[in-house]
């Protein structure tokens, strides 16, 4: 394909893609399948590494994040960023308008929306192409995090008019996401996030865009600076935000009088439960925007808007029993059989106590009147056990001796909250595995869940996640709400899944500490599964980002006789095993480079694709182990500590001087 031609072609994928990014994520209401989908973004994919040059900030293929950002550079708001004042009670509504009488001499019209718990953001465009996105801060400074939005695909890349606008909105985190998020990080022994405010928080302040891609957020907007050039009212603001192709939530209302918004407000205590995202209050605003303009601003808060918050919804439960769970790193995990309680609009029988330390620290005890309520409106937790209520009945819980799975006896490792089944045979840990195997992040099986996994294993068809692939169609087909069409379907998926890169193939393991990241790093690095197995404590750890813990993990498992084994079993069913490498010749080979700023007329994308070609590495970070820098414009932190360790600097035409020779 000529470059007119490649030209053409891909400002018709772009749109297109697009337009399917609208219909699905705004709309609601997709007009082609995900295979379909996909088809066109690996002919947009390839035909841009034909022609890098091609490639525009608008492209769907930007969002999937690009290079690690160095940190976070400020933002000054135009106009500040100001929070809002509170409201409890119909009482605080009603004196909320009685203010705006004074104030504006009318009665106002409000209108009415959700209130999103997320992160406030504010995105600007040039000529309709999206520039620049940023947080709130302390609503007259924000941080820049372009990188990371750009990763929401229901945010617009390029809008329906080429108008220069800046537009306000809650970045958030999916309900359903949200949980997903929590599973792994749980199963993985990290940290829970608390509700998914703070989770949609702390993925747009990652500085490896690709993790804020990995999570899922959504985007509604509900302001557009100076509205006023776009009608006389709010509503035809959101109106307005909509026809350009803005996600704006569908839940509004316009009222002409206070009476009518209170009665509103109150039938979303409970229906709030319904909805796909947590949302912790209602936002109320005149809807004049000239009225806007005389009630003006204090200096927190605009006094035209309130924020009518719902109450915290809690209800007594007794906890029956504390179980447990047993994770695929052998994490043994109590969790509260609760009686059953209706809970934000579900049925709540059961809440995770995370660890011994955490039922410690509560006081937490098998036959509690406890408090529960649901993080997030998503994820159940005692909030107290209330003692006051103890009849003397109650039994202190001691933590497992033993693993109730496979008999094992439990170790919790100093430093560690969790206790764990040392055993990696143990079946539960097993199932567990073979389910993570399967997941989108690691080899992505399609059909692959817990329900159909649990199948496999009852059926006798699968012991380890290395029988996955002797599994034939017709002994799936013979399983419980499985047919024909189905079993074809998960053994494609399963046959598909051998293509997987090495860096997924790693993840899929399940090494204890190695991450999606940790795992690209060691595949780039080594290039082969039998090169890590081979590596060495120290090898393992020259590798940029790579520390001891991970190193002495992967050391372990993979000379672990059962983790060998299934490895040499996924390369006999001709499973991948190998990273795509630079050809070991050239100029390059050998040397290490870091890449910092802008270069002139050379993307990173490209400089990185020219220094593999040539037999170099391209790394994240500076280290000693570093050969070469290559800093261009505003080239930030990395540049100061390579000067700091002496390592070379070249800028743009000393590279492509040394990829000459």
């Amino acid at each position: 394909m000529d470059r007119q031609t490649a030209q053409q072609r891909l400002d018709q994928l772009r749109r297109e893609i697009e337009r399917h990014n609208w219909l699905y994520h705004v709309k609601d209401s997709p007009e082609i399948s995900d295979a379909q989908y996909d088809a066109l973004m690996q002919e947009l994919l390839s035909l841009e590494r034909e022609f890098p040059d091609l490639v525009t900030p608008d492209s769907p293929s930007q969002r999937v994040g690009g290079e690690v950002l160095e940190g976070f550079t400020a933002v000054v708001h135009p106009s500040p960023m100001l929070s809002l004042d509170n409201a409890f009670s119909a009482g605080d509504l009603r004196a909320f308008h009685q203010r705006m009488q004074r104030l504006l001499g009318v009665d106002p019209a409000y209108v009415v929306e959700m209130k999103i718990d997320g992160l406030a953001v504010a995105v600007d465009y040039e000529d309709g192409i999206f520039v620049r996105g940023s947080t709130r801060g302390d609503g007259y400074r924000g941080e820049d995090i372009t990188a990371n939005m750009r990763t929401i695909k229901s945010l617009p890349l390029r809008l329906k008019e080429p108008v220069s606008i800046r537009v306000r909105g809650e970045a958030f985190m999916p309900k359903k996401a949200f949980a997903d998020l929590n599973r792994i990080r749980e199963e993985q022994g990290q940290a829970l996030f608390a509700n998914p405010r703070n989770a949609a928080a702390g993925s747009l302040r990652q500085l490896d865009p690709k993790i804020a891609a990995s999570r899922h957020l959504d985007l509604f907007v509900y302001a557009l600076e100076g509205a006023e050039a776009h009608g006389d009212t709010h509503w035809q603001a959101l109106n307005r935000l909509e026809e350009l192709g803005f996600k704006v939530n569908p839940v509004r209302r316009r009222f002409q009088d206070i009476e009518a918004v209170i009665e509103y407000v109150e039938t979303w205590r409970v229906k709030r439960s319904e909805l796909p995202y947590a949302t912790d209050g209602m936002v109320i605003k005149v809807d004049d925007l000239a009225l806007q303009a005389r009630a003006g601003n204090t200096v927190k808060s605009p006094r035209w808007a309130i924020a009518w918050k719902f109450p915290a919804q809690q209800e007594k439960s007794r906890i029956l029993d504390i179980t447990l769970n047993v994770g695929r790193t052998g994490a043994i995990t109590p969790t509260a059989e609760l009686e059953p309680v209706q809970l934000a609009g579900t049925t709540v029988s059961r809440a995770s106590l995370h660890n011994e330390d955490y039922i410690r620290d509560k006081d937490i005890r098998i036959g509690d009147l406890v408090l529960v309520q649901k993080a997030g409106d998503i994820i159940p937790e005692i909030v107290e056990s209330l003692k006051d209520h103890r009849d003397g009945r109650e039994v202190i819980w001691q933590p497992p001796t033993h693993c109730p799975a496979c008999g094992s006896k439990s170790v919790r490792v100093a430093g560690e909250a969790v206790r764990r089944c040392p055993n990696p045979s143990c079946p539960a840990q097993i199932r567990e595995r073979v389910i993570h195997y399967a997941s989108r992040g690691a080899m992505d099986i399609e059909g692959l869940g817990p329900a159909v996994v649990d199948a496999l294993f009852k059926a006798g068809l699968i012991n380890n996640v290395g029988d996955l692939y002797s599994v034939k169609a017709e002994d799936i087909a013979a399983l419980e709400r499985m047919g024909k069409k189905s079993a074809a379907n998960l053994v494609a998926a399963i046959e598909k899944s051998k293509a997987q890169p090495l860096e997924r193939l790693l993840f899929g393991l399940g090494i204890r500490f190695v991450g999606a990241k940790a795992a690209r790093l060691l595949a780039e690095n080594f290039g082969s599964i039998d090169a890590l197995m081979a590596a060495s404590h120290e090898q393992l750890t020259a590798v940029p980002e790579i520390g001891d813990t991970i190193a002495a993990s992967v050391v372990s498992e993979l000379a672990d006789p059962d983790m060998q084994h299934l490895i040499r079993r996924l390369q006999e069913a001709g499973v991948n095993t190998v990273q795509e490498q630079p050809r070991s010749g050239g100029p390059l080979a050998g040397k290490t480079f870091v890449l910092t700023g802008t270069l002139e007329g050379l993307t990173r994308a490209e400089a990185q694709k020219l220094i593999q070609e040539a037999g170099g590495t391209v790394t994240g970070s500076v280290s000693s182990r570093t050969d070469y820098v290559v800093a261009g414009d505003k080239p930030g932190s990395k540049l100061a500590k390579a000067q700091a360790l002496g390592i070379p600097v070249l800028d743009k035409d000393k590279l492509l001087k040394i990829l000459s020779s």
